[in-house]
């Protein structure tokens, strides 16, 4: 088939729903029901993913004079940093948990520029949730959306000039280690989410052709103990029931390297920076 004929967008919902519908949660911000599973997220993250935070944050061309817009915040590790360098930082996030200690933090460090929006992306109305339009929008790693075209028409009209997608390229940690235990704990085969060719097929039938950076991110997550392993993925693995969670723990046993006294899930992924300006 020519690929000038594929609706990218059509394939981009199709395999998100194949991801999506292969969990028996909703949709991602489902992931966070809990408060510790969100709380042992941003801990372990803010521990062990600096230099994607730092990377992220120096792709950004942000000044003193800049209104950022981050869409899928989470627990806000970029928003904060953000807020440092910018006038303003509009923080859009699904998972009330996760929100919650975004909210936390702006109270405990005194921030007075940031804005939190508990919302899906999909739900937002530009003309009265939003502060304005945005000298940056960006997206990292949240593109839980499974109408992609709908998501980037939004991102445009709040932007005043840059747009930043930052994505995977290739297989991430998931798609190496869930395959292997995904039909015993769900009885179904995983289905990965779109990566970022789909999203750039995307964008070039929209017209949008946008400038594109490639580099390699080492993601390792260090665990104290074989509990807090089996905590933290928990949500990434869908576990609903003690004897999922014990197929997970029997798993993770197996694949984690041990170091002194640490346990370590890493892999080393692809880190795709999309960009464009309007």
């Amino acid at each position: 088939m020519d690929a000038s004929t594929i609706d990218w967008n059509k394939v981009w919902k199709n395999e998100m729903l194949k991801n999506i519908g292969s969990n028996p949660n909703e949709d991602y911000a489902s992931l966070w029901r809990k408060r510790l599973n969100a709380r042992q997220f941003y801990e372990i993250t803010k521990q062990n993913d600096s230099k994607r935070i730092e990377r992220t944050i120096n792709s950004l061309p942000i000044t003193s004079e800049s209104k950022v817009l981050d869409i899928g915040s989470g627990p806000g590790l970029l928003s904060l940093q953000i807020a440092k360098k910018a006038a303003h930082v509009t923080s859009v996030e699904p998972s009330k948990e996760m929100i919650g200690i975004l909210k936390d933090n702006i109270n405990k460090y005194d921030v007075q520029n940031i804005k939190c929006i508990n919302k899906r992306w999909e739900d937002v109305d530009i003309e009265t949730d939003l502060e304005c339009q945005y000298d940056v929008v960006f997206a990292s790693y949240s593109l839980g959306m499974t109408d992609m075209k709908s998501a980037i028409m939004k991102m445009i009209s709040a932007s005043s000039n840059h747009v930043y997608l930052f994505w995977v390229a290739g297989k991430n940690l998931w798609d190496i280690y869930s395959p292997a235990i995904w039909h015993t704990l769900h009885n179904e085969e995983y289905h990965p989410m779109p990566k970022s060719n789909t999203l750039y097929n995307v964008l070039y039938q929209m017209g949008i052709y946008p400038n594109v950076k490639v580099s390699k991110l080492d993601y390792v997550n260090k665990f104290s103990c074989l509990d807090e392993a089996v905590e933290y993925c928990l949500p990434m693995y869908k576990i609903n029931s003690s004897s999922q969670e014990e197929i997970l723990r029997d798993y993770l046993e197996k694949i984690l390297r041990k170091d002194n006294d640490s346990l370590f899930l890493e892999t080393q992924t692809n880190h795709m920076e999309i960009w464009w300006q309007k």
